[in-house]
């Protein structure tokens, strides 16, 4: 079967390194690796090329503008889905997603179409968050949960899609750019009745950098809901 893991990046050249280190540590070469990078200023592009010269299951896609995370989400899938990868995992690029986790996709993913990480199935999933950041996230779930009637963790990145189950054009009908394409993907495939399954994580604070996310995107994604809700009635 095959298996590729897509890390979209933006600014992440001093994590990037660390992630595909734990990766290769614990899984060695059983994963071919999609990086998608949006032009970082920081030099993450430079940091890709080297460990795709080092690694050879280790590709990237360089696009010359930065079109936000869904869209990089979008290119990198239909990639994975036109070289057919079976396996499809995302995840982010930051520290925040430990590889480690990994495992339980590969142990369930037989059994479902999707599966993808939940911060609300453990009390201390985001213990080191600072208090907004808690209240933000815990708000944006109840809001999707309330709005749209989903009652899965929607809005993370880190996931495992099985391209023999779940249809591409299905996954691409997110027509968000941006981060609403988390949650909107998963409400499209929840409503097509595909089988998601929860993984519980642990999600520490990121050390290195700073978030991508800013007000202005998150009353865009406030606005967003709206609109699909009144799509949907």
């Amino acid at each position: 079967m095959k298996k590729i893991i897509i890390i979209p990046t933006y600014n992440e050249k001093k994590n990037i390194k660390l992630l595909i280190k734990k990766i290769i540590k614990l899984y060695k070469s059983e994963f071919n690796i999609l990086i998608i990078d949006d032009n970082s200023p920081d030099g993450t592009l430079s940091e890709v090329k080297y460990l795709k010269k080092k690694y050879n299951f280790i590709n990237y896609i360089f696009r010359t503008k930065k079109l936000g995370i869904g869209s990089a989400h979008k290119e990198a899938i239909k990639y994975a889905y036109k070289k057919k990868f079976e396996l499809i995992i995302t995840m982010d690029a930051d520290g925040t997603h430990d590889p480690v986790y990994i495992k339980e996709f590969l142990r369930n993913f037989a059994k479902y179409n999707l599966i993808t990480t939940s911060r609300f199935l453990r009390a201390d999933s985001l213990k080191e968050w600072p208090f907004y950041r808690k209240l933000l996230t815990s708000f944006r779930h109840k809001l999707i949960k309330f709005i749209l009637n989903v009652p899965i963790d929607s809005s993370g990145a880190f996931r495992c899609y099985n391209s023999k189950k779940i249809k591409l054009n299905h996954i691409l009908n997110a027509k968000d750019n941006g981060y609403s394409f988390f949650w909107e993907s998963i409400f499209i495939l929840y409503k097509k009745k595909y089988s998601i399954f929860e993984i519980p994580i642990y999600l520490p604070y990121r050390t290195i950098g700073s978030s991508k996310m800013g007000f202005r995107d998150i009353f865009k994604a406030l606005f967003y809901l709206l609109i699909i809700f009144k799509r949907n009635l």
